[in-house]
């Protein structure tokens, strides 16, 4: 069944306007009319089911009738990623949204040579993949930050995996004899991590350095392997 991300609160009875891109997607892609049922969500009133009740000069109206599932959350694990070239920044951003990424945090490092990126991009590109993997919120996309702001702000209470170039340990028994609990993961860039920055963080508390194995990775091959490890060792994949 379709799945669609709104942004208005819903409830029994209530009615609903997507946008009109979404109008089109329902009506001229998807071919609904009047009368059918797709699933809606918000991220915080659990995902409904609605039916296309009334077609507008806009698009369609569509009206809640049933709570499908209440609202949950997966694990809760941020992603911090240099920036990189923008197909793949966009193949991270998908695939950590697939993953159960909560928060996606852009960085900028010594390394970097990007700095820039489109958020209302990537935005869509986060609800598109939360849509077709039935997730029931949406991750949040950062404005890009340089990587010593990002760590001066750092919580402690959150564990930061490290996946370090130049080795650590290995990826999978590290974080299982760390556990569960708030969690980011740090990717570089393809220039890999200054020795300052390196410095820095190895020396942090709250820092656990990984190692991916023994091959030189792109950064988003190195996101979505370090996302697998992760949910594979303390993530929800047993749920």
């Amino acid at each position: 069944m379709v799945r669609l991300y709104v942004t208005p609160d819903l409830g029994s009875g209530t009615p609903i306007a997507p946008t009109p891109d979404q109008s089109r997607y329902l009506t001229g892609v998807m071919r609904l009319t009047q009368g059918d049922d797709i699933l809606i969500f918000n991220g915080r009133d659990g995902e409904w089911r609605a039916t296309i009740t009334e077609f507008t000069k806009r698009g369609v109206v569509l009206t809640c009738r049933e709570l499908a599932r209440p609202q949950a959350f997966g694990p809760d694990l941020e992603l911090v990623v240099a920036l990189v070239k923008k197909s793949r920044v966009e193949t991270i951003v998908e695939k950590a949204a697939e993953l159960g990424v909560r928060r996606i945090r852009p960085t900028i490092t010594r390394r970097t040579n990007v700095e820039k990126v489109r958020l209302d991009r990537l935005d869509a590109i986060a609800m598109e993949a939360a849509e077709q993997t039935g997730r029931l919120d949406v991750p949040i996309v950062d404005d890009p930050e340089k990587l010593e702001a990002i760590l001066d702000g750092w919580d402690p209470a959150r564990r930061l995996m490290f996946c370090d170039e130049a080795g650590g340990e290995p990826a999978m028994a590290a974080l299982q004899a760390a556990g569960p609990g708030p969690w980011a993961i740090l990717i570089g860039p393809e220039g890999g991590f200054a020795p300052e920055e390196r410095a820095r963080l190895r020396a942090l508390p709250f820092t656990t350095a990984v190692s991916l194995g023994p091959r030189i990775l792109r950064a988003d091959t190195a996101a979505i392997a370090a996302m697998t490890l992760w949910q594979a060792a303390i993530g929800d994949w047993e749920r």
